[in-house]
């Protein structure tokens, strides 16, 4: 019976056949762009290349430069920046606004369209539209010094050392929305039990999220954690849109640098450093994760 019931089982790599059958455009693409596209930027960001690609290899010449480079250090300093703070502040006012949402509050649709709307703009609109609410001549500041507070100043975008505050005040509005959702969904599959139980123990419901829920919601605050952190890395739009890397380059970035000596100073073999650059840093991103969603779980299982 053993071996009939075995023969009888199909191989396992003829199960969902079509499914696979009809992957394999998707799998080649990947391959050959995505793949193949990473491999050949590594491998001519060891080279001397300028306007055209071309094998003259100088080791690691284009990454010592780099680094080198203050507008280069400047970018990594105000990734980190942004970086750090637009994690936290998506994290906890996502968060905050979805349990606020959970509470099964009036109008809810509404405030959630309104909360997601902003995440349906491009980086594009919303870095104009907050380059002038920031201007000192029409903006937050000139309304505020019409109601008489004539001493008042914020302009942070024309100001050096707090430019990258100003892009993260967009960058927040837009993106947090989504975060919201993100959240709110996790909320919604938490059982109703759980709640029930807490509230007949007696337990307060700030210890009930922060001991209980939150914990329960680990999978989300990871894919949302991964998701805020690729937007993180790619951050383009918003910069070029409020400031163009300004006032100087006080508000440089990784990608802006790569496109500026890609496409501006025909410098491929310096914008392919940088890209590389910029890979490991995604890559820092990825591999922790993986390991969290899919060896972590094998272990545990």
């Amino acid at each position: 019976m053993t071996g009939q019931a075995r023969a009888g089982r199909p191989n396992k790599l003829l199960r969902n056949l079509n499914a696979k059958i009809a992957s394999i455009p998707m799998i080649l693409t990947a391959l050959v762009i995505f793949v193949g596209g990473t491999l050949w930027t590594v491998f001519y960001s060891f080279t001397n290349s300028k306007l055209l690609p071309r094998l003259s290899f100088v080791g690691f010449d284009q990454y010592e430069r780099l680094w080198a480079a203050p507008r280069w250090v400047t970018a990594i300093e105000n990734l980190a920046v942004y970086g750090i703070l637009s994690l936290i502040f998506s994290l906890v006012i996502g968060f905050m606004l979805a349990a606020l949402m959970d509470q099964k509050i009036r109008f809810e649709n509404t405030f959630r369209t309104i909360f997601l709307y902003p995440f349906a703009l491009s980086f594009i609109v919303t870095g104009l539209v907050w380059q002038w609410v920031l201007n000192p001549d029409f903006g937050i500041q000139a309304v505020v010094r019409s109601m008489g507070w004539t001493s008042f100043t914020f302009n942070p975008l024309y100001t050096p050392e707090i430019v990258i505050y100003g892009i993260l005040i967009a960058a927040l509005w837009q993106g947090t929305g989504l975060v919201m959702c993100l959240m709110l969904a996790g909320l919604r599959g938490i059982d109703e039990d759980i709640w029930k139980a807490a509230r007949v123990d007696g337990i307060p419901m700030w210890r009930t999220y922060l001991f209980i829920v939150i914990p329960m919601m680990r999978p989300v605050f990871i894919t949302t954690i991964v998701i805020i952190a690729s937007g993180i890395v790619k951050v383009y739009d918003l910069v070029v849109a409020q400031t163009s890397g300004g006032p100087g380059i006080s508000s440089e970035v990784p990608a802006k640098y790569v496109y500026d000596y890609m496409f501006q100073a025909q410098n491929l073999g310096q914008g392919f450093a940088a890209s590389t650059m910029m890979l490991v840093t995604v890559a820092i991103i990825i591999v922790p994760w993986a390991y969290l969603e899919f060896g972590g779980g094998r272990k545990r299982g």
